[in-house]
């Protein structure tokens, strides 16, 4: 996998607007929007992108693959700021997971 440019700027500027919108003008940002809304309809939207994602990815869309993973970065960061989760939190749990077979992580968690 190629190492993309500038990845966690462009996360940590999409990260300082979506927080910015929390608490807007729902008539004027879809995001304010969904905040307003709660974090079920956020978690739903999510869900729904995440399908949109693989239906493009089985169909070997290319382009439309790329467009809904926009869209599902996108609703994860709102649903991280809805929870109060920050990026990093989840960089560090990548990290700890980082040498360890999937297998043992999944065994570790039913301690």
């Amino acid at each position: 996998m190629r190492k993309s440019e500038n990845i966690d700027s462009v996360i940590a500027q999409l990260c300082d607007t979506i927080h910015s919108r929390k608490g807007g003008d729902e008539s004027e940002s879809y995001t304010a929007r969904l905040f307003s809304r709660g974090t079920d309809k956020i978690a739903q939207k999510l869900g729904e992108e995440a399908i949109e994602t693989v239906i493009a990815a089985v169909g070997k869309d290319r382009e439309g693959t790329i467009r809904e993973s926009a869209d599902l970065i996108y609703h994860l960061l709102v649903l991280w700021e809805d929870a109060e989760i920050t990026p990093e939190e989840v960089l560090t749990e990548l990290k700890r997971r980082k040498g360890v077979s999937g297998i043992a992580e999944k065994a570790s968690r039913n301690k």
